[in-house]
């Protein structure tokens, strides 16, 4: 998908497909700037070669609820990463490796991971975390798959509408922290970045579920915050 000087590329932070596209992207494009879902704090932790706990002393920065989702979406992810193989954030990994082997500038577009958790502390309810349990233990115990598609691979879009709407359904405050409010932080950064580099390629690489959203808010004239970021 490509708007002006942007590309975009939707990728799944755990699909073998994704780390094929991000290198052929790369050498495809050649872009001049690589923009990546990331923020300042995750990057250094996702470049790691030793795994990095998440420590108690957090909760006083993102909130209790932040904490025990943060800590709950690390192990689900690492676990979702073993059944296929790829390390989750593997096609970021890949991105940041080959931009600095070529010398390609990188932009970190993403909103702090410490807003965003701060935000979802004070934002999930209790029908929420309620729906929360029930999913899990009927993930443990069903045998029925309510959504069959290979993980190695990135969703189409008819998936992905699914799981969205899924998500706003039975979690309308934690779709709104973290993909909408997300999504504009993620457009008005994007937007910084076109105007500071006119003249410049940016390949955008974002989970494969933000690029509708973000591609429109990017073309909007003017993003406007309906939330408090702190």
């Amino acid at each position: 998908m490509k708007y002006k000087n942007l590309v975009f590329l939707g990728t799944s932070h755990i699909a073998r497909q994704s780390l094929n596209e991000v290198k052929q992207s790369i050498e495809r494009e050649k872009p001049g700037i690589i923009a990546l879902e990331l923020d300042a704090k995750r990057l250094p932790a996702l470049m790691s070669k030793t795994h990095r706990k998440i420590e108690l002393k957090a909760i006083k920065q993102i909130g209790l609820k932040g904490f025990l989702f943060s800590l709950f979406g690390a192990w689900a992810e690492r676990k979702l990463g073993k059944l296929v193989g790829v390390a989750p954030g593997s096609e970021m990994k890949q991105a940041v490796r080959i931009a600095k082997s070529l010398k390609i500038k990188l932009a970190l577009i993403d909103q702090d991971i410490e807003i965003t958790l701060r935000r979802l502390s004070k934002s999930i309810t209790w029908k929420e975390k309620w729906n929360f349990i029930v999913d899990v233990v009927k993930a443990l115990f069903s045998e029925k798959k309510e959504l069959d598609f290979d993980l190695s691979t990135v969703p189409d879009k008819k998936i992905i509408r699914k799981l969205t709407l899924r998500l706003k359904e039975r979690y309308p405050n934690v779709y709104k922290v973290l993909i909408d409010e997300r999504n504009i932080v993620i457009a008005q950064n994007i937007k910084k970045l076109m105007n500071s580099a006119p003249d410049k390629k940016i390949l955008v690489i974002l989970g494969a579920g933000h690029i509708d959203d973000v591609m429109d808010f990017v073309k909007e004239p003017k993003i406007s915050y309906s939330f408090s970021l702190g």
